[in-house]
């Protein structure tokens, strides 16, 4: 079962070979912080935190970076709108960050890399362009050139010569930085200062860098010469991405990266997610709505992760009853556990490689191994989560299984296993305390007094008994084999 993968920089799937054997060092280009995350940035974190604990799930050991971008000019402007500083707002907007995440359940990067932290690195790139000549100043700005890095347009497909054809037309020649360019297609890797905005000290004056090469410089800094993956949303193709790679490229000589993965955008009932348009959902936004954190992964893993998605009411619906199938399943071992012999505690039913079943675990790689399909994996949880509820209602309903608690044991774990993966874990549910309530002697005393009225035919103070253990919480089941009882 060989992982395959699809290749943006290719245009094919191919088999996942990773530079240094066992181990993936893997590069997500993450948010700017100039407010809060939102759908599409929801869509993408759980799509690489899913890609992630999967790589490690297969054996994989993953150094796992993911950047802030906190140099922008939409983080200057909303500085300037607040009376705030650059700084103030990115450390907010981070925070903040951090605390939407949390509630998705994302695992933490290993390394959060700052533009700000790496303007050394910055600075050391930037000077190394411009000695091999892929570089040159302007007046206090340092500009890429383009057409000197002969394989540009490799990752986006584009061609010079068909853009030129159409940007004319969108060119201001009076605007000064065009001015400063030999070339309409080259761009900034530093700026000079203006009046009024941050700055840092380098070789060319006082400025600061461009987008672009801060990611090239946090790659290198923290992951070296070519990493394994580099992931980002589709709209970083080009020309983010594809500018990275002209940076990192034309100073090392080697791949940027073996793999560039891109996950697909996030519509909204149809439309482009925008503030114009008033369909602009954040993540903090959508849960507190009372939207599942749990119901929210689900969503966006039923879609392969290349593909747009539409965020519409029924489908966050479709999405909750889905969670709910599974998390019934996750729970079955803390509500049936002890009935099946499982033990004490759940501590006791620790989740080994020996106690999961084989062949679902096979066949789960089998279909995710195919491009990261998580929609497929998807299927294999619902066929053990429906089958232990299932079984679970057998359980309320028969006061027994026929099939061995050993099984089901097996079946749940394995459930487990994969569902955490995917990162699906279910809250706990802490049974009633029995001291605030009826004891089970005393359930057992009344069920007795019930099965005393109903011999002398007084089915009213039967029904009264039923009645009165309902309102305490307790469903009583009868059958031929006698009457059972459940808590609610």
């Amino acid at each position: 079962m060989t992982l395959t993968l699809y290749n943006t920089l290719t245009r094919r799937q191919e088999p996942f070979e990773t530079v240094e054997a066992s181990k993936v060092k893997m590069y997500y280009c993450g948010v700017t912080v100039y407010d809060y995350c939102h759908l599409g940035h929801a869509r993408a974190c759980i799509v690489w935190d899913v890609i992630r604990r999967y790589l490690q799930f297969i054996g994989y050991e993953v150094r796992y970076i993911q950047n802030f971008t906190d140099i922008d000019d939409k983080i200057l402007n909303r500085a300037c709108v607040e009376h705030s500083s650059m700084e103030a707002v990115a450390d907010r907007f981070i925070k903040a960050y951090f605390e939407d995440m949390a509630r998705l359940g994302i695992k933490e990067a290993d390394e959060y890399p700052r533009a700000t932290h790496t303007m050394n690195g910055i600075q050391r790139l930037i000077h190394e362009l411009e000695n091999k000549g892929f570089a040159y100043p302007a007046d206090g700005d340092v500009y890429y050139a383009v057409r000197q890095f002969a394989e540009y347009g490799k990752l986006s497909g584009r061609k010079l010569e068909d853009m030129q054809a159409g940007k004319s037309d969108r060119v201001n020649v009076e605007d000064p930085e065009y001015q400063k360019k030999k070339d309409p297609f080259d761009f900034a890797l530093w700026k000079a200062a203006k009046p009024g905005e941050p700055a840092w000290e380098s070789p060319w004056g006082a400025g600061r860098p461009g987008w672009h090469i801060e990611c090239s410089a946090m790659v290198r800094d923290r992951l070296g010469d070519t990493i394994d993956i580099h992931a980002g949303g589709a709209d970083l193709i080009f020309p983010h991405h594809e500018n990275e790679i002209a940076q990192s490229e034309a100073v090392t000589g080697k791949p940027l990266a073996r793999y560039w993965l891109h996950n697909g955008m996030v519509k909204v009932d149809g439309e482009k997610m925008s503030k114009s348009l008033g369909n602009f959902i954040t993540i903090r936004e959508l849960l507190d709505r009372g939207v599942d954190p749990m119901a929210v992964r689900l969503f966006v893993l039923t879609a392969q992760y290349r593909t747009p998605i539409d965020f519409t009411d029924e489908a966050i619906a479709a999405a909750t009853n889905g969670w709910h199938t599974i998390k019934e399943g996750l729970l079955f071992g803390y509500q049936y556990g002890k009935k099946l012999g499982w033990g004490v505690g759940s501590g006791e039913w620790g989740v080994g490689t020996d106690s999961l079943l084989p062949e679902t675990i096979e066949h789960f790689q089998e279909v995710v191994n195919n491009d990261f399909n998580f929609p497929g994996g998807l299927t294999v949880l619902f066929e053990l989560a429906k089958e232990l509820r299932r079984e679970g209602n057998i359980i309320v309903h028969e006061g027994k299984t026929e099939t061995s608690p050993d099984e089901l044991k097996r079946q749940w774990q394995t459930l487990v296993t994969l569902a955490e993966v995917l990162g699906l874990e279910a809250e706990i549910e802490v049974e009633p305390d029995k001291n605030d309530g009826l004891s089970d002697a005393e359930i057992e005393t009344k069920i007795q007094q019930r099965q005393e009225a109903r011999k002398a035919k007084n089915f009213a103070e039967s029904d009264r008994i039923r009645d009165e253990l309902q309102a305490e919480g307790i469903t009583l089941i009868d059958s031929r084999d006698g009457t059972r009882w459940h808590r609610n």
